[in-house]
């Protein structure tokens, strides 16, 4: 295995995560090695070579990343799908595009499939390749700082519903994860800064990257590509060794979704237009500290250093109002919740969580105002 590899080891099958620089350019032996060798069905054992190669992408992706593409994966040939960029887009009818796309262009079982773009288009990819005819396979290839630390690791796949995020989905672990922080750099910074907020939520589940971002904050926002290397390893490292334990969200996994029950929430309640994914996170890791600081589970000094950690990447889109009535409704409709309680995943300390039931929506509303307000 590679220095810079990740092993992600769960029933849906082990996995290899390749963090380097410069990774893109050896894309197309990264499909021709061992581990992807397996992938081939017993009824269609050739190599990959020879098996039908699909792309799945975005028109902005492609626009600055397609020759690259294009010349890291020759001599091999493929069939590309381009999708209009954007949340907006994380839906079925898209998967319904995709899928009468891949049967016009004679995809079989034995083919490949390559999410090659960010989160929404991983989610989309994965989702496609676990239901387009019962299940092909797929590698993921991220571009955005977001799906290299979370979405591309860990088999979770789906589309929003206007009522909430993820809603239909599956888990689809895909067969192998190659991610090159050099691409990077035709990242929008507001993108970037939605990445880092989503690497601050992993650093207070683990403290050593909390602290590694604090201590390297201007050059990962300068876009150095070896402190990004670095930081995306920690996260890939932290999340890879909870899905290994617990894959399918019984249990461990949880913790994974600090920031994300009020931030999905802000998201579906704003169309999907407002925030970045990660910008969502970042307001909901904050609601979740003023949640621990109100009910003394955390210590104001700790409290203070996550609060200034998400200030110090940069302004975010503001709040919108939202009523007790209404954040009700959406934090009801999120998938976290069973049996009708809502879970909020609190911090206790950088690097402790705990989750926590019957938390009320007013209470959820007063700490988003108190937010909104400054």
């Amino acid at each position: 295995m590679p220095a810079h590899e990740i092993k992600v080891r769960t029933a849906g099958g082990p996995y290899g995560v390749l963090v380097e620089p410069g990774a893109l350019a050896r894309l197309a032996a990264e499909l021709s090695n061992g581990g992807l060798k397996a992938a081939a069905t017993p009824s269609r054992p050739e190599p990959v070579a020879q098996r039908p190669l699909f792309v799945i992408t975005d028109s902005n992706v492609w626009k600055h990343w397609g020759r690259a593409f294009d010349a890291a994966v020759s001599p091999l040939r493929y069939g590309l799908i381009k999708i209009r960029p954007g949340e907006e887009r994380k839906k079925l009818e898209t998967v319904e595009r995709i899928s009468e796309r891949l049967v016009a262009l004679g995809a079989d079982r034995g083919t490949l499939l390559i999410a090659f773009g960010g989160g929404v288009v991983g989610d989309i990819g994965g989702f496609v390749a676990s239901v387009y005819l019962r299940g092909v396979d797929y590698v993921q290839a991220p571009t955005t700082l977001l799906a290299q630390i979370d979405s591309s690791v860990g088999g979770k796949t789906g589309v929003n519903l206007p009522c909430g995020k993820n809603l239909v989905g599956s888990f689809y672990q895909p067969k192998r994860v190659i991610a090159d922080p050099r691409v990077f750099r035709t990242l929008p910074q507001r993108e970037l800064r939605a990445g880092l907020y989503e690497a601050i939520k992993c650093g207070v589940l683990r403290r050593s990257l909390f602290v590694f971002i604090e201590e390297r904050r201007e050059a990962l926002l300068r876009k150095d590509p070896e402190a990004l290397a670095e930081l995306v390893r920690g996260c890939v490292g932290l999340k890879a060794w909870v899905v290994t334990r617990d894959e399918r969200e019984g249990g461990l996994r949880r913790i994974l979704n600090l920031g994300h029950t009020v931030g999905h929430a802000l998201e579906s309640e704003t169309g999907y237009r407002r925030f970045l994914h990660g910008e969502a996170v970042a307001w909901g890791l904050r609601a979740a500290t003023l949640l621990a600081e109100d009910r003394g589970m955390i210590r104001p000094a700790e409290a203070a250093r996550i609060h200034a950690l998400v200030k110090a990447m940069g302004p975010l889109p503001p709040l919108p109002r939202i009523s007790a009535a209404r954040l009700a409704s959406r934090l009801l409709a999120d998938k976290k919740t069973r049996g009708g309680a809502v879970h909020f995943v609190l911090p206790e300390a950088i690097g402790k969580v705990r989750i926590v039931t019957g938390i009320e929506p007013r209470s959820v509303a007063r700490v988003l105002e108190r937010l909104r307000h400054g």
